[in-house]
């Protein structure tokens, strides 16, 4: 499938970015540039988890068609995190993926359960037959648990050392916001 992933994100409507509780929005200005390589910060011992935003947005400024770097923000409009929506690198079938991470300040209020819920709904009503594969440190159990309970499978893939965690439908997934879960 030669799709352009951006495309696709980018014709759908308004509505399918936000939830309850958090919106996914792609960067438009210095101010959210500055937030997501500047601003949005970790805790230290999470900092080798994720790729930071700045290799992110070189990412998808080289690769413009299939990476969509975005912000989180709370229903009230804070910037609390930082995602890009993209293409899967690894081998195989096409798929989509994402890495996101938020604020320390605003982690623990399940907001990264309600932003990986609103992840799954754009991509999967971009293209409802595309997989979504995640990949994850193999001590990230934070991470894994919350694949896992929001519909993700443990896969026999590995991506280098990581685990590979994937969802093929979306049709046993609720992606309405429970803000109890994860707490």
């Amino acid at each position: 499938m030669k799709d352009n992933l951006i495309e696709l994100l980018k014709s759908l409507p308004e509505e399918i970015w936000h939830s309850e509780a958090v919106s996914i929005q792609p960067i438009r200005d210095d101010d959210d540039l500055w937030y997501a390589t500047v601003e949005c910060r970790l805790y230290p011992e999470q900092e080798d988890y994720v790729n930071p935003a700045g290799f992110s947005i070189g990412r998808a400024w080289l690769n413009p068609g299939n990476n969509l770097p975005c912000i989180i923000r709370s229903s009230q409009g804070q910037r609390i995190g930082y995602i890009v929506l993209r293409r899967w690198l690894g081998g195989g079938e096409t798929s989509y993926n994402w890495s996101f991470y938020l604020d320390r300040d605003w982690q623990g209020q399940g907001y990264g359960r309600a932003a990986a819920k609103l992840a799954v709904k754009i991509l999967k009503t971009a293209a409802p037959d595309i997989p979504i594969k995640l990949s994850t440190e193999t001590d990230n159990e934070k991470a894994q648990r919350l694949y896992l309970s929001i519909g993700f499978v443990k896969t026999d893939e590995m991506d280098g050392d990581d685990y590979v965690f994937a969802m093929y439908t979306a049709h046993r997934l609720n992606l309405q916001y429970d803000p109890t879960a994860d707490r």
